[in-house]
């Protein structure tokens, strides 16, 4: 397999790298692909050092597979001509994700939406996945009406400049900002840009990615999205409207059996996801399970992933592994 991994030296590249190595996928050939400025800098993967070249260069190489995490506009731009290749891309952008004929999974709830002819493969929304994570179950057994979400999201989903300013404001230090107000000891209702309904677009892809990866477009989403001073992971608070009545137990014991779900949920001993405890984990943590007293049917929880890895890295590299036992690559 020849492997290209676009946008190889940012914050979630070196995470995948890292995930790679982890669950030991090296391919033959790996082409670390990043900016002009970074070609020809050398990137470490499987215990070698790989030049960073050009994404034209990527491209003409005729790789198997490219993983994109270089932004919008760069997957808008490269992932079709990587595909025209016959290379699958799979891409963790908001690009191609809504596209009718991308598929947008979460391996563990529609891997088999991935086919021969679709080569471009969109990985979801950080908060998207742990939050679907959950509720596929749910809805299977008791039907799904509607979700409230509110989210609490690490500030490594906006990036390294991100990090660099937290840094700063807590060591007295003037530095570049890329969040319109302090960020250290604050909260920011404001993640990604307002539409023209109010909401942010990190609000509307709660809603609208949760649909396409549950395949129900008339579920009730509705969502805030908050930026938090956390380094660990997102943390959601989630309301959930089931369509027939369930057990508290039951419902604890359906989501222990989850692959890729962990619960932690005992109170009375003060045990529940954190993103402190649960950062530089693969699966999704949910606690805090309990009867919503003011109406019927309704659930809350507390769900907790690091964002870096379920979120970004490990959804992707679980998709190539997909890829590779479907046998679609060899």
């Amino acid at each position: 397999m020849r492997l290209a991994l676009v946008g190889a030296t940012g914050l979630v590249g070196q995470k995948m790298i890292q995930v790679l190595e982890e669950r030991k996928i090296l391919p033959d050939e790996f082409l670390p692909v990043a900016s002009s400025k970074s070609v020809g800098n050398e990137v470490d993967f499987g215990g070698k050092k790989h030049k960073v070249v050009a994404v034209e260069d990527a491209v003409k190489a005729g790789v198997d597979v490219a993983i994109f995490s270089a932004g919008g506009n760069t997957s808008l731009e490269w992932a079709p001509k990587f595909a025209e290749t016959g290379a699958f891309v799979i891409d963790n952008s908001s690009a191609w994700r809504m596209h009718l004929e991308c598929p947008l999974v979460v391996p563990e709830i529609n891997a088999d939406s991935i086919t021969e002819h679709t080569k471009i493969i969109a990985n979801p929304n950080c908060s998207t996945i742990q939050l679907v994570m959950v509720l596929k179950p749910l809805m299977d057994k008791y039907g799904l009406r509607r979700v409230v979400v509110s989210t609490y999201q690490s500030i490594t989903g906006t990036g390294k400049a991100a990090i660099d300013q937290m840094s700063n404001e807590r060591n007295g230090v003037e530095g570049k900002k890329v969040y319109p107000y302090h960020i250290d000891l604050n909260c920011l209702p404001h993640c990604d840009v307002f539409t023209d309904n109010l909401y942010t677009k990190e609000e509307m892809k709660l809603v609208n990615e949760t649909r396409k990866i549950l395949g129900d477009s008339k579920i009730g989403v509705t969502a805030t999205a908050v930026r938090v001073p956390v380094m660990g992971g997102h943390s959601e608070s989630v309301n959930v409207e089931l369509k027939s009545p369930f057990n508290l137990d039951e419902v604890r014991h359906l989501l222990h059996h989850t692959p890729g779900v962990v619960v932690i949920d005992d109170p009375k001993r003060e045990q529940y996801p954190m993103p402190l405890y649960q950062k530089d984990h693969d699966d999704v943590f949910v606690g805090r399970i309990r009867t919503d007293e003011s109406q019927v049917n309704t659930l809350n929880m507390w769900i907790v992933a690091d964002n870096l890895r379920k979120g970004a890295a490990t959804n992707a590299v679980q998709i190539l592994e997909y890829l590779l036992a479907a046998k679609l690559v060899h």
